[in-house]
């Protein structure tokens, strides 16, 4: 198996519309995302190329935009961003994705609930 590097963008928080009550997909709710991305070590940019690398900036873009799409469950919310995270940059092997739902409503103080997905 060859080595693999990680990238991690931790802590990108978003306001959405996700859940499985009718009334939290209209008021929403704060999100945290969290992911580790691991690519072979082979594909490390040369000479120090950017144009050669998974691009922090368009990954943390990926992430606001597919939180966008309203979900009725976080497990989908996280299933869509692996998916298009992969589409747009082939090199990756594979991508550990967490979303928690902060403070979501279980009638009890929560801090969140959170799934993670690795595809």
């Amino acid at each position: 198996m060859e080595a693999l590097y990680t990238i991690r963008l931790d802590g990108i928080y978003v306001r959405a519309f996700h859940g499985c009550y009718d009334l939290e997909q209209q008021v929403g709710n704060r999100f945290r995302v969290d992911m580790a991305i691991r690519t072979p070590l082979g594909d490390l940019p040369k000479n120090d190329d950017v144009t050669q690398a998974v691009n922090y900036l368009t990954v943390y873009e990926i992430v606001e935009r597919t939180m966008q799409r309203t979900q009725r469950t976080i497990e989908a919310a996280a299933a869509n961003i692996i998916e298009a995270v992969k589409q747009t940059f082939p090199q990756i092997v594979e991508v550990e994705c967490t979303v928690a739902k902060i403070a979501p409503p279980l009638g009890g103080k929560i801090d969140k609930v959170s799934v993670t997905l690795i595809g």
